[in-house]
């Protein structure tokens, strides 16, 4: 059975004509637990909230793996244009609306296959491959978060007109504090899941060699990952943490480290630029796009753990150039990066396909 449909803005008693003047977007979405669910669930909130037209249908996880066991949901009459990931089977696809796609990663990229497992590699090559294809021969436009993403995803699809709109944060939530002088000892913080594609391995190794002059703050794997991991005395978890104690933890520390091999897009690193939070990661994938080297964080060569400590103590141990960088890092998020400026894009792009 589908979840209940969620619908916002404008009231029934809307003419047609008016209507069709303003996008009113539909976005049929399976309910993974991912970034995805969440990237949907702003976009839709960001879009009522300038008075467009938008509702989210969710679909059940089976949807992706087993479609047919799924009820097609019928588009809302009012809308206008359909918005939904590009994994979405194109048996959801409503046949008489546009539809705009989103890539939020190509998993397909050559570059991931190290850090799949097998069922992975056959379940991405024999099945999601040919939905993705299908779904993306339907859509009217395609979107990538990256260029990254839509380079990996022109070269697997043999598609051209992939355009691209960065992932945004809210600029409003996600805000830096006053701070004169980084914290003694020099707090490192890591956010995210504990994987070798996220370069955890390599935490232990920087700390142990950055010794006791530093410490690293770092999240717990939502599965208990992190306690696989052997960490030295200077490492301290801190949980699983909520909107509001995430965004206190980014404020109160001196650099996000982030190892990564590869990212779709990287939206931890943009939420810790948003709080002023110089950012350590690799010179990789879509990183390079969100942190500008030598400005608002320092670029490692991928797995290269000499350069990551090098590159912490050299921010240490110049205060003046790690404030320098905490402003450029705000500066950056709220020029490229923010929210706002992701849904007018959409907002933008909806329009010219009506048009």
């Amino acid at each position: 059975m589908l979840h209940a449909n969620l619908a916002y803005g404008l009231g029934k008693g809307e003419a047609a004509a008016s209507l069709w003047a303003t996008p009113a977007v539909w976005f049929p979405a399976v309910r993974a637990g991912s970034g995805a669910d969440v990237f949907t669930e702003r976009l839709c909130a960001g879009l009522v909230a300038r008075g467009i037209r938008a509702a989210i249908t969710w679909l059940p996880l089976r949807a992706e793996y087993a479609p047919w066991t799924v009820p097609v949901p019928k588009p809302p009459r009012w809308a206008t244009v359909v918005h939904v990931n590009s994994w979405l089977h194109p048996r959801f696809l409503p046949p008489r609306l546009p539809i705009v796609s989103t890539l939020h990663s190509c998993v397909h990229d050559a570059a991931l296959a190290p850090y799949k497992s097998v069922a992975q590699r056959w379940y991405h090559a024999a099945w999601i491959k040919s939905v993705e294809a299908a779904n993306l021969r339907r859509a009217a436009r395609i979107v990538a978060v990256s260029d990254y993403t839509a380079q990996a995803a022109r070269m697997t699809f043999k598609r051209r007109d992939i355009e691209v709109i960065h992932n945004g944060v809210d600029s409003r939530f996600f805000t830096p504090i006053e701070r004169r002088r980084p914290n003694a000892p020099f707090r490192l913080l890591y956010v995210g899941n504990w994987n070798l594609l996220k370069g955890v391995d390599l935490l232990g190794p920087i700390l142990e060699a950055l010794g006791e002059g530093f410490e690293l703050l770092h999240t717990a794997d939502r599965r208990g990952a992190h306690l696989r991991y052997a960490l030295p005395a200077n490492c301290r978890c801190v949980g699983r943490l909520n909107a509001q104690a995430l965004v206190e933890m980014y404020r109160q520390a001196d650099a996000l480290l982030f190892p990564s091999r590869l990212e779709g897009f990287g939206l931890v690193v943009a939420e810790a630029l948003a709080c002023g939070l110089p950012v350590i990661a690799s010179a990789s994938s879509s990183l390079p796009e969100v942190v500008e080297e030598g400005k608002t964080g320092l670029l490692c060569p991928v797995d290269d753990v000499g350069a990551f400590v090098a590159a912490a103590r050299a921010l240490a141990a110049d205060p003046a150039r790690w404030q320098a960088m905490r402003h450029a890092a705000r500066q950056r998020v709220e020029e490229l990066f923010s929210e706002a400026r992701q849904i007018e894009r959409y907002i933008q792009l909806y329009s010219r396909l009506l048009s």
